[in-house]
């Protein structure tokens, strides 16, 4: 995790996204245990209070379970659960934006390709004409023959 803090969110809110994005990102798995709030607290040098309300969000929300005398453990199918939150969040506020400056500024989806090509040279832009590219479902095999 990074040490550094935003000013304008609160460390608890921005502890919880750490976390969330761990576990989007593979880092932490299911049934994989969180650092421990002494540890977080002493590392980021924190308050383990400030800790514990990020932990307890995520408890809330059933992405991580606690486990008496054990610690607070990923919950089963939290990244799934996180996925379809994050996609819908990104399709409802993110996109809208982005679809607009890339009309506003005429941008082709060839331009569009290349572009993200180039920014994530290791994955290949899903082509128009697959149905379902891109999908969850989707083995790594096939998106190792696509790039080729």
């Amino acid at each position: 995790m990074d040490p550094q803090w935003d000013d304008s969110v609160p460390i608890y809110r921005q502890l919880r996204d750490r976390v969330v994005a761990m576990i989007l990102e593979g880092v932490l798995k299911e049934g994989d245990p969180l650092p421990s709030v002494r540890s977080v607290a002493a590392d980021f040098r924190l308050n383990p209070l400030t800790v514990l309300k990020g932990y307890q969000q995520l408890v809330d929300e059933e992405l991580v379970e606690k486990r008496r005398g054990r610690g607070m453990f990923v919950s089963p199918g939290a990244r799934k659960a996180l996925m379809k939150d994050e996609r819908q969040r990104f399709l409802e506020d993110e996109w809208p934006r982005i679809s607009a400056t890339i009309q506003r500024l005429g941008l082709s989806q060839e331009e569009l390709q290349r572009a993200a090509a180039a920014a994530q040279p290791q994955a290949a832009w899903p082509s128009a004409t697959v149905k379902g590219a891109g999908s969850e479902g989707e083995s790594e095999g096939e998106d190792d023959e696509r790039s080729n």
